[in-house]
């Protein structure tokens, strides 16, 4: 397996050796469950988790990541596991996800119901998760295999992503990610008009939610992140999400969403989260958002549910697309 890199131009600058040695590094097959003591691969690392310090092997062969966040950034270093949970979607996998990289991974269970004896028939040698997701089966898993825990989900990403670097022994890897990223953040930054007119537009992100109000996006969470990098503004009213992370509305309120761009998405039924009825009304339709033309349906499970920087590069391409007229 080599590794991925989403922004080509990100690795010309790299010398043509530099390039095959970290395609040597990220070359461990899920395949291969068996151990190369002369090389060092039994050899063990500790990594500093929201459960404490941790032991890995330095080369992981066989990882089993349990939400999202991990899946992305797995496979963003050119790791594939043997195992993973799916999100509580239809597609299985997230979609945004080339299929030829999630074709054969075993899947382990929903999300937030893993099937532990699932996972410790794979013989993982490492396990990625987090606390908020997974804590309480914390001495389950541990029992299977090292397991390696951030603190939290979302906000937090590009942290999170160095600790799952460091487990799976692919610094370099990561470096070149988060490099590829700032330089695709500058050239959208750029061609959006610069910074100062970047930051003049503010952008808000709704998402209907079946089962639950409508949300309108504040500044702590995955999405708001890649916003900020951009250098796009945010509206008043991302001021008063709860815990920075979301300000919720009823239909009857869907105008408070209103901002110079807005861009919406949809997790569940349409007619069940309240999509329907809401972007049919005439409180929706008379935004200025909307009379502007500046309201953009974006694909939840990639917007939303991705977190990490294979979903954020799409994501700024889309920023890119929509706001470049």
């Amino acid at each position: 397996m080599t590794l991925r890199s989403f922004r080509p131009r990100a690795l010309a600058a790299v010398s043509l050796t530099a390039v095959a040695a970290l395609t040597l590094a990220a070359c461990g097959s899920s395949d291969d469950s068996g151990s190369d003591s002369a090389s060092g691969s039994d050899a063990t690392r500790t990594v500093k988790t929201a459960m404490g310090d941790v032991k890995v092997k330095k080369a992981p062969q066989r990882v089993v990541v349990l939400d999202t966040a991990e899946l992305d950034s797995a496979l963003t270093l050119g790791v594939k596991p043997v195992g993973a949970t799916h999100a509580d979607v239809t597609s299985g996998f997230l979609n945004y996800l080339p299929k030829d990289q999630v074709a054969d991974i075993e899947d382990v269970g929903q999300m937030m119901t893993p099937n532990l004896e699932a996972i410790a028939g794979l013989k993982p040698d490492l396990i990625l998760t987090s606390k908020i997701r997974h804590g309480d089966k914390y001495a389950e898993l541990s029992k299977i295999a090292p397991t390696v825990m951030t603190e939290n989900t979302g906000y937090p990403w590009k942290e999170n992503f160095q600790v799952h670097a460091e487990a799976l022994g692919k610094e370099a890897e990561a470096k070149m990610v988060a490099d590829g990223y700032a330089d695709h953040v500058a050239d959208v930054t750029k061609a959006l008009g610069g910074k100062e007119k970047v930051a003049a537009t503010e952008v808000n992100m709704v998402r209907f939610v079946e089962g639950a109000d409508i949300r309108i996006y504040g500044k702590k969470n995955y999405i708001a992140t890649i916003l900020a990098d951009v250098g796009l503004g945010r509206p008043a009213i991302t001021d008063k999400a709860k815990d920075g992370f979301s300000y919720d509305v009823s239909p009857e309120k869907i105008d408070l969403a209103d901002a110079d761009v807005v861009f919406h998405s949809t997790y569940g039924d349409p007619k069940k989260s309240k999509e329907t009825e809401t972007t049919g009304s005439g409180l929706w339709k008379n935004m200025d958002a909307v009379k502007n033309g500046k309201v953009f349906a974006v694909d939840d499970q990639l917007w939303i549910q991705g977190i990490g920087y294979t979903a954020a590069d799409k994501i700024l391409g889309e920023l890119h697309k929509s706001l470049v007229k």
